[in-house]
C-alpha cells in the first residue's frame, strides 16, 4: 500500500459523515488515506486486526477460503462502505481477506482511535449498530440461498442484490464490473457452472452480457 497525504472532504464515509463536527479535527488528526492498486490486499486472514478501513473511493471484495484452492466472496465494498470491521471483538484476528479489485483509496484509524470515536459519538454508534444488523441479515440470506437455491437463483439475485447496491451505467449494466471467477466466487459456485449458466440466461432473455458487463432485462423473473 501507498500512503497519500491529502485532505478528507468530511462527506464520503460513514465516519465522518456520522461524528460530531467537532470531532473531524480529531479524525485529520489520526487518519492515515492509503492507495492500494488492483490485486493488492488490504489485510490478510488470519491477521490481527490493529485499526478500522474507510473506502474514499474503489473496490474491494470481502473474502476468505472455501476450500484449499476456492474462496467465497463475503461482500462487495465500496465508495463510503466501512471493511475490516469483521475482526471486531474479543478476539481480534481476521476471519477473512480484503483485496482491492480496482485502484482504490482508503482512510484508516487505528483501534484505540476509533474506539475513542465510538466512546464519543453516539450516533456513529447507533449507525454502526444499524449497519452490522443489516449485514448479519444480509449474511444470513446468503447463506440459506449457499445451502437451499440452485445456482441460477443465486446468480440472478446476486444479479439484483448488485444492480441496488451499485447502480446502472448508461448503456444499462450494472455499474461494477467483475471476472467472471470473482463473481462464481460471490455466489458460491464452480467457474465452469456459472458461466454454463449466465449463457442459458442470456439466451433466455433474462440478462445481457457484453465482456465482464452484466445487465438485468427481466427483473421480475430473476428476484
Amino acid at each position: 500500500m501507498k500512503e497519500l497525504k491529502k485532505k478528507c472532504d468530511h462527506n464520503t464515509c460513514l465516519l465522518c459523515r456520522s461524528v460530531q463536527p467537532e470531532w473531524l479535527p480529531a479524525i485529520d488528526a489520526h487518519r492515515k488515506v492509503f492507495q492500494l492498486k488492483k490485486g493488492e490486499t488490504l489485510f490478510h486472514e488470519g491477521e490481527e486486526m490493529k485499526g478500522m478501513y474507510f473506502i474514499h473511493h474503489g473496490l474491494v471484495k470481502v473474502h476468505k477460503h472455501w476450500d484449499e484452492d476456492k474462496e467465497l466472496i463475503l461482500r462487495i465494498a465500496h465508495d463510503g462502505d466501512i471493511v475490516g470491521h469483521r475482526g471486531l471483538g474479543m478476539d481480534t484476528i481476521y476471519p477473512v481477506t480484503g483485496t482491492a479489485l480496482e485502484t482504490t483509496e482508503v482512510c484508516y484509524v487505528d483501534n484505540n482511535f476509533f474506539n475513542a470515536t465510538l466512546k464519543m459519538n453516539p450516533d456513529f454508534l447507533y449507525k454502526l449498530m444499524l449497519f452490522f444488523a443489516a449485514e448479519l441479515k444480509e449474511s444470513e440470506k446468503r447463506m440459506r440461498n449457499l445451502a437451499h437455491m440452485p445456482v441460477k437463483g443465486r446468480i440472478g439475485q446476486a444479479l439484483v442484490r448488485m444492480e441496488e447496491k451499485f447502480g446502472k451505467d448508461e448503456d444499462g449494466f450494472i455499474a461494477v464490473t467483475l471476472s467472471r471467477q470473482d463473481f462464481a466466487s460471490y455466489i458460491g459456485a464452480t467457474y465452469e457452472t456459472t458461466f454454463r449458466l449466465m449463457n442459458e440466461m442470456e439466451g433466455e432473455g433474462l440478462i445481457k452480457i457484453d465482456g465482464k458487463k452484466l445487465g438485468i432485462l427481466q427483473p421480475s423473473n430473476l428476484a
